[in-house]
């Protein structure tokens, strides 16, 4: 079955450029089999013949093998500690420095609710302290349509749930019964699709640069075989800056090949510091 399904994921690659070979097979058995429930085909051979015959199935596929589970503050006890410990800090040393530029990139954001999590830490930051610095929040995902909603910046409950209600109020607009994000916060990130694997770049080209000061990655190595996630640890090293943050999610922690590269700042979250 798996070597079937491996030829509608070149095809897939052929006419789309998404290369799904280094995700862990059993997930995408499960995933790809609900397409192929849903059309009614018996096998992977019948559902090439179908996608050829009906090319927006394409975008199907890419949805249900794309992971777009996400909410505002997910992990409250990592963002607890991004906003308690790791940002004011950043903010402290390039107040004292020549360097007012913070970098932050968040990879695999789904619709968007990480990096603008992340955006609204940073504004009750500058708010408190007085002080702006030259922001650049980068969000990328290789899933175009959860782009496209991350943009849209309209939410439903369960995507706010663990949001405090006094962000909840001051960050966001009731619609019916959705919840949209304001302009300030939206116009803080810049989206754009960026793929872990492509091995020509180790940041994505809207950001012309890594020296990121914050990079996270959570929840994203997990679907990955441990070649890949190499990979994408020789990415996320080279683009933070010198001592940056990486923050990964809860069973996440780095291949054993960069181990000795990132220190663990602490032990109740995954946040780890470049050597």
């Amino acid at each position: 079955m798996m070597k079937k399904l491996e030829i509608v994921l070149k095809y897939l690659n052929e006419k789309r450029g998404f290369d799904f070979s280094g995700y862990r097979a059993s997930m995408i058995e499960r995933r790809a089999g609900k397409r192929l429930s849903a059309s009614k085909c018996k096998d992977y051979d019948e559902y090439l013949r179908f996608i050829r015959k009906h090319p927006d199935e394409l975008d199907n596929l890419i949805d249900v093998l794309t992971i777009n589970v996400s909410r505002f503050f997910r992990d409250s006890l990592s963002f607890e500690y991004i906003a308690e410990k790791i940002l004011p800090v950043i903010v402290y040393e390039k107040k004292n420095s020549d360097d007012h530029c913070l970098r932050i990139w968040s990879t695999g954001c789904s619709m968007g609710e990480e990096p603008y999590s992340i955006a609204i830490l940073i504004n009750e930051i500058f708010e408190k302290e007085d002080f702006n610095l030259n922001l650049n929040i980068f969000a990328t995902d290789i899933d175009s349509m959860a782009l496209k909603k991350a943009k849209e910046a309209v939410y439903s409950f369960e995507s706010i749930k663990d949001v405090k209600y006094r962000l909840l109020t001051k960050y966001f607009k009731t619609q019916g019964e959705s919840f949209r994000l304001i302009s300030k916060i939206k116009e803080m990130v810049a989206f754009a699709f960026y793929d872990m694997l492509e091995k020509k770049s180790y940041a994505p080209s809207e950001s012309i640069y890594g020296d990121f000061d914050v990079v996270l990655c959570r929840n994203v190595l997990i679907y990955f075989n441990t070649e890949y996630q190499d990979l994408i640890f020789d990415k996320l090293y080279r683009a933070l800056a010198k001592h940056g943050y990486l923050v990964l999610g809860e069973v996440e922690r780095p291949s054993m090949k960069f181990q000795t590269r990132f220190r663990k700042v602490n032990e109740c979250c995954h946040v780890y510091q470049k050597m």
